[in-house]
């Protein structure tokens, strides 16, 4: 179920002008799901998905301790790969909801957890 979450958010975001750059990227510090470029600034998206509301919306998966782990992830990215030391990143989420057959529902794009989401309905 996740891997499917996260294929149907690459794509949203590619048709939404993001740029992929890496999948499932890991370091000592963690793991994010999808690094994105867009407009010049980066993106760390960590995808959630859920299957009906038994568990609660997926926003709600992303607790306080992971956002600090993603910004620890985005941070020793961002040293690894990038040359300058003054860029513009996010930490954003893609909720996938599903109902309890497992049909896709809605997709929701944070682009920057403190920012407005962008809804897809299905």
């Amino acid at each position: 179920m996740g891997r499917r979450g996260e294929m149907l958010a690459a794509d949203v975001l590619e048709r939404q002008g993001f740029t992929l750059v890496a999948r499932n990227w890991h370091c000592v510090e963690g793991e994010v799901d999808l690094v994105a470029r867009r407009a010049g600034e980066w993106y760390f998206i960590e995808v959630r998905t859920r299957r009906g509301r038994r568990y609660g919306a997926p926003e709600e998966s992303l607790t306080p301790r992971k956002r600090t782990r993603m910004a620890s992830v985005a941070r020793h990215y961002l040293a690894e790969h990038v040359d300058a030391l003054d860029v513009t990143w996010h930490l954003s989420l893609v909720a996938v909801g599903l109902d309890a057959s497992g049909r896709l529902q809605r997709i929701t794009v944070y682009p920057d957890l403190e920012s407005e989401p962008w809804e897809i309905t299905f």
